[in-house]
């Protein structure tokens, strides 16, 4: 019984719940008895309630690398969170929930049975993964969830899973309280996404988000942990959801999404905007560096301006129009392509307007994200030698400020110059007597070798293994070098990998290469 506010007669709720077949949703009835009502007539409002028999737990056994030592794998662990039916025997869920998955199972709401899924696609930047189940008993009486239109603000919402806490189905209700491009933590991507004021815990990760008509609009993926804010939490929206499903249809996997290869800066001040050439009616962003391994850089140069993208007006600070009363970064519209798709810029070069194509791709850091399978490395005399990446950094640092300074800047700014380049460390010095004096190296870069510039590890890695000079001759950040006789360093490595319990000098891949 739920009693209204703000008035002395209380209206008592009444409310049943009619389940109807597997194709079509079920629905709440809603009897508003008042005295109000002439001869006691009833008032009935009828509401799409969600179809939470298409939302599933989802429970995963993850085997992470361990990225400081390469070589052998974390311990395993569990973990469970939630998922939903969509059409063609399908099911979504969150990258993070099965990220380096050895086996994932699903289980139906009611059911007490877990069926073995096996994994179709996983979207790191979008937080999105595809899953199905080859038992068709999992599919019997399940039926697609319907998807929604981006919502509005202040619209209502439902958020339904499984998170931690019990065993059972979760259901809380807020609003839409923002909606901007987003920065996804698993992804290190800034795609569009909802914010909402209804709480998300552990294990609602990948559990729908619906709307007053039972239609999904969202997969609840992260929250704010933050001291100054409470029930804070994130919906990734039906646009990205429906960008990775066509994808997947489209190509057979998951290309990603697309991404301009340049840094810009903005343009609000209007000395700035004069001495660019622009006019009075003008607006755009000034481009400050461009990727030169990028399809744009064949026909986009530094200190253009971009004053449009495809038709759409460029903001002097990025923003492009959104809905009414709203803008939005103008990389939304970079984010609706697809992998191969063309765009039109306009730009302003020496006061000269152009229009230039541009075939789009996804952008590649020079510091990578994540890692597909098992991470590359290369020991040779005790000296580990790594790509690195952000969960490397993430392993061997606790918190970013902890991550020496050049290096960081190498992470943040950072181009690359080849489609191959890669920024290759020391990881650690493995103590020998053979590198006596080197045992305080770690997590610095190495920028060549025997004269020649190390472009990525594999490269290193061969140009060691072929040498057959006197010395190996590292060059290293800070003008440091690290030099070690050819023939000893070579024949101790064996006996250092022993003493260590390590099973090889090098990784699969860098064998592969070399051999």
């Amino acid at each position: 019984m739920v009693q209204s506010s703000g008035s002395n007669t209380s209206k008592t709720l009444i409310s049943t719940t009619k389940s109807t077949s597997n194709t079509t949703k079920n629905h709440e009835l809603i009897d508003l008895l008042s005295p109000q009502c002439k001869d006691g007539e009833i008032r009935k409002l009828q509401r799409v309630v969600p179809d939470m028999d298409a939302v599933v737990k989802v429970f995963c056994v993850h085997t992470a690398p361990n990225y400081s030592l390469p070589w052998q794998r974390n311990k395993q662990y569990s973990s469970f969170s939630s998922g939903f039916v969509i059409g063609g025997r399908r099911v979504l869920t969150n990258a993070h929930s099965v990220e380096h998955y050895t086996q994932v199972k699903l289980k139906k709401r009611g059911s007490d049975t877990k069926y073995l899924a096996t994994v179709l696609a996983i979207g790191t930047e979008c937080d999105i993964a595809m899953l199905t189940v080859d038992d068709d008993e999992f599919w019997q009486g399940a039926s697609g969830i319907e998807f929604g239109d981006l919502p509005a603000l202040q619209d209502s919402m439902t958020v339904v899973g499984y998170p931690i806490g019990g065993d059972t189905i979760s259901v809380t209700s807020g609003v839409v309280s923002r909606i901007e491009i987003l920065s996804y933590a698993h992804g290190s991507s800034e795609l569009l996404g909802l914010q909402i004021d209804a709480a998300i815990n552990s294990g609602n990760s990948g559990g729908p988000t619906f709307n007053d008509n039972g239609q999904c609009i969202g997969i609840a993926f992260q929250s704010l942990n933050h001291d100054d804010a409470e029930n804070i939490g994130y919906v990734i929206p039906t646009p990205v959801i429906s960008h990775f499903i066509q994808d997947f249809e489209k190509n057979g996997a998951y290309t990603g999404f697309p991404l301009l290869g340049i840094k810009w800066q903005k343009m609000e001040n209007p000395d700035l905007r004069m001495a660019m050439g622009m006019k009075h009616d003008q607006k755009g962003v000034r481009i400050r560096r461009i990727d030169p391994t990028t399809p744009e850089s064949q026909v986009l140069k530094p200190s253009d301006i971009i004053l449009s993208f495809d038709g759409v007006d460029i903001a002097n600070d990025g923003t492009v129009p959104f809905r009414h009363g709203e803008r939005i970064g103008f990389s939304y519209l970079v984010s609706k392509k697809y992998t191969g798709d063309n765009a039109a810029i306009t730009i302003l070069r020496d006061s000269e307007i152009l229009i230039v194509d541009i075939t789009l791709s996804v952008y590649q850091y020079i510091v990578p994200a994540h890692v597909q399978g098992r991470p590359p490395y290369y020991i040779v005399s005790g000296f580990v030698f790594i790509a690195v990446s952000d969960p490397y950094l993430h392993s061997e640092y606790s918190k970013e400020t902890e991550v020496p300074v050049k290096l960081m800047e190498k992470v943040m700014h950072s181009m690359r110059q080849s489609p191959d380049e890669e920024i290759v460390v020391v990881s650690q010095v493995l103590v020998a007597d053979i590198n006596i004096g080197y045992e305080d190296i770690a997590n610095i870069q190495v920028l060549g070798f025997n004269g020649k510039p190390v472009r990525n590890l594999k490269s290193l890695a061969k140009m060691v293994e072929c040498c057959t000079d006197e010395y190996l001759k590292f060059e290293l950040e800070h003008e440091r070098i690290a030099v070690l006789r050819t023939e000893p360093a070579k024949a101790a490595t064996e006996d250092i990998l022993t003493t260590h319990s390590i099973p090889s000098a090098m990784s699969d891949d860098i064998k592969s290469f070399i051999s």
